[in-house]
Parts: C-alpha cells; structure tokens; sequence
C-alpha cells in the first residue's frame, strides 16, 4: 500500500490486472494521496492515450525507451512543485489553525478566569504532531513555567505511538531558566543551520532538560518559554509567525483579561466606600458590609441563582443602607425608642440610597436591594409595603441577610444576640421579626445553611 511518505510515483500503462490509467485514477480520487505526482511512462504515443492519462490525473508522461536524464530532470521538477505545494498546504493549514485557535480562544474567553498557561495547553494541542499525515509538524512540545515563588515548571508534550504524551519535570531553582537570558522573545534554528550563541544556549537548555532536537523554533519570555522541536523538515519564518500569532493572542488576552481583573476589583472598592462612608455615623456596625454579601451569596447559591446574580449581590449588597448618608446621626446612634416621626425618617434611608446609586444598569441590583430590602413577604414592609413575589427576589435575599445580622450585631438601642439566638428569632419568631416577615422559600434555604451564616459572623466579627 502506497504511504503518504511516497514523494513521486513512477507507474507504468501496461500493467497485468490494473493498467496505469485506472491505478492512477484511483490514487487521484484518494484524499489521502492526491498530492503525490503521477508520473506516466507508456510506449504508446497516441493522442488518446495521453488524453486518457490527463483524464486519469496524471502529472507528466515519459515515453519509452526511457531517457534516464530526461527522467530524472523531470522527476526533480515534479519534486520542486510537490515541495511548493505542500509548502502551500502547510501555510493554508497554519492559517486554519490560527483561526479556529483564536475562534476558540474568544468563544471561551471568560476575562475573570482566564488562565495564560492553561491557555497554553490548548495551543500545544494545536500545534503539536498528532498523527502520521501532520509530518510537516513539532513532534515535540517544550513548554516552561517560572513560578512566583521561585524555580520552575516544565511540561513535555511528545507525540509517540500515534498518540500524544505528556510529562513533567520541575526544577528547584531557576538556573535551567537562566540559560535563556538575553535571548530575542522569538527565534528558530535548522539541523544544517551554523551555531549560534543563541541557538547554542536554547540546545544548552534542551541538554539540561535532556531533550535532543534537531531542529525548534521557540518564544521566551519572563515567565513563559514555549520551544516546538523535531518537524522533520527546514523550519521557516512562517513557522515562527504561526508561533508568534498564536503567543501573541494569548499576551493579548491575557492583558485584557487583567485590565478587566483591574477595572472590577476598583468597582468593588468604589461600593465598599460608598457602603463605609454611609456606616460613618452608625456605631459598631464594623464588617457589616461585608458580612451582608456574603450572606446573600450563600442563599443565592443555595437557590440556584446564576453565578451572574450571585456575583452581582456579593458585590453590591453593601449599598443596603448607603441612604443613611442622609440620616442625621444623632438619630443613628439614639439608644430609646424611635417615635413614629423619627422611625418615619429613618424608614427613608431606602428611598435616599435608591437615589444615590440611581440608574446604571451596572449597580441595578444594588438598587434593586436597596429599595427593597424592608419590604416584607406579608405586606407589612416599606417603603411601598410591596407582597410576595412584587418583592425582587434579590430583595427577598437580602432582607433575611440583613436582619441576621442586625440581631447578632450590636446596636446602640440592643445588644448583640449569639447565632441559635437568631436563628430562633428568624425561624420560629418574637413578636416582632416572624416568619411570615420572609419569603418561604428563602427561609428554607437559610434553615439549611443558617450554620454558614454563623461561620461569616466569626470570619468576619
């Protein structure tokens, strides 16, 4: 059986059982071995037989008696041809990788996890040798990590057995890591090419990691070095531009995915002011902000709410109470009762933080809370006494969190209650926090996980 390592085929017309037309067009209808030229020797000088062999798919015709020199001019421009073809097939291929990597790559992309060195991983499947007919690529994959904490890691991908192999080895300090200093970010060199100091320290650092190449094409950078080794064939600048693509959109996003890490965590850190400076002029209220969050994130999770939600309420449940910015403080920190004129003005702390944070689509689920977490499942709330479900689920969420940790935390008019305390009050009620004050589905999913409620209390006193 012909392989796909045959170079050029020579074949004869008149041949017992099959003829040298039919063979030939049997080769030619193969996807397999279209590409190997097809070389007619016959000593039949008709036009229809030549016609017969275009039809066939030959690529040149030789007539006997057999001229060996015009032979072997021809077979070496065929040979020339097929290498311009296949140089051809592998930039077409080397661009479909390209594309289908980075199509894959911004489908998948999620900026808040996104992982350089995993990343990584995926282009090595894209790049490495994975069977016999992908001869024009690395069978081998050197990828190197230098760890934070000093040292570093280094992963081998080597296609063996028509199967792709990993392996690891790890060094305890960052000599092997030092071989590459001073070397340019991309670079490549051929079994026939002259040395090189660069190329001698990349084979310097292949012998330290016992690798033998004969060829590699290779990026470095400060903690990432990727060198594809052993393609069997003259490594071209092309090469190295498929490999500096593919790295580059990587460095892209990885950049992206960072300034977006950034942009978050400074959103985060504008609500946490805002949340303290509102709790300013609120005694002892100390990681409230935060505890509340977290609360509402373990019930939302227990209800199965997307991870979008669940992020959005962990994050901007702190905005709760951003209306006491408007509260005078004496009435804060009053320690008596509040009369009806002075609970009527505290009860407009919601109205106040709605307006504060307004209308961005980005803190709607602040204010969604904000407005709504004195609201009551039995109608009994404010600021709009809003029943069952009218009440926002994020509402319904954060009220249960908020109350909890209004009980366990001291106040300037009570103090701070133990955690089967609360959990009495909140689930079989005093008269004045009951039950029916709570959404029936929310108050079973705190039943549930009330004792993780009691670990962020402790986490976060």
């Amino acid at each position: 059986m012909v392989t796909s390592e045959v170079a050029i085929i020579l074949l004869d017309v008149m041949m017992p059982g099959m003829t040298g037309f039919e063979l030939c067009a049997k080769l030619k209808g193969s996807e397999e071995y279209r590409h190997i030229p097809i070389v007619l020797l016959t000593a039949l000088t008709a036009k229809e037989a030549r016609i017969k062999g275009i039809e066939a798919g030959a690529d040149d015709f030789i007539s006997k008696p057999l001229d060996y020199s015009e032979v072997l001019a021809r077979t070496r421009m065929l040979l020339k041809a097929r290498e311009l073809h296949d140089n051809l097939a592998n930039a077409h291929a080397a661009i479909n990788s390209l594309t289908e990597f980075g199509k894959t790559l911004v489908e998948t992309f999620d900026p808040m996890r996104f992982d350089r060195f995993r990343a990584v991983d995926g282009l090595v499947d894209q790049i490495v040798r994975k069977d016999e007919r992908a001869s024009d690529k690395p069978s081998m994959i050197v990828l190197g990590v230098r760890e934070h904490g000093g040292g570093s890691s280094w992963q081998f991908y080597q296609w063996q057995r028509r199967a792709l192999e990993r392996s690891a080895l790890t060094f305890g300090n960052d000599e092997t890591w030092n071989i590459t200093k001073d070397m340019r970010n991309f670079g490549f060199f051929n079994q026939t090419d002259m040395a090189t100091p660069e190329s001698s320290k990349l084979r310097n650092l292949l012998a330290a990691l016992e690798v033998t190449a004969t060829d590699a094409a290779y990026y470095f950078d400060y903690d990432l070095c990727l060198i594809a080794l052993n393609f069997g064939r003259a490594i071209t600048r092309n090469d190295l531009a498929l490999l500096e693509n593919l790295l580059m959109q990587l460095r892209f996003m990885g950049s992206l995915s960072q300034q977006i890490i950034d942009l978050e965590d400074a959103f985060t850190y504008t609500v946490h002011a805002l949340a303290r400076a509102a709790e300013a002029n609120d005694e002892d209220t100390g990681n409230h902000i935060l505890r509340v969050g977290e609360f509402c994130a373990v019930i939302a999770t227990e209800l199965g709410c997307p991870e979008k939600l669940l992020t959005a309420m962990r994050t901007q449940a702190p905005l709760h109470d951003v209306g006491k910015i408007h509260i005078h403080p004496d009435l804060l920190r009053k320690r008596g009762k509040l009369t009806d004129e002075e609970f009527a003005e505290m009860q407009q702390h919601v109205v106040y933080g709605a307006k504060i944070i307004g209308a961005h689509p980005r803190l709607e689920i602040g204010a969604q809370m904000t407005i709504s977490h004195h609201e009551k499942w039995d109608g009994s709330g404010y600021p709009f006494g809003l029943r069952a479900e009218q009440i926002p689920l994020t509402g319904r969420i954060m009220t249960i969190a908020d109350q909890y940790d209004a009980l366990r935390s001291h106040r300037p008019y009570k103090p701070a209650l133990d955690h089967d305390t609360v959990f009495r009050i909140i689930t079989a009620g005093d008269g004045r926090t009951m039950p029916h004050h709570f959404d029936p589905q929310v108050l079973a999913a705190f039943r549930r996980k009330s004792s993780l409620f009691g670990e962020i209390y402790d986490r976060l006193p």
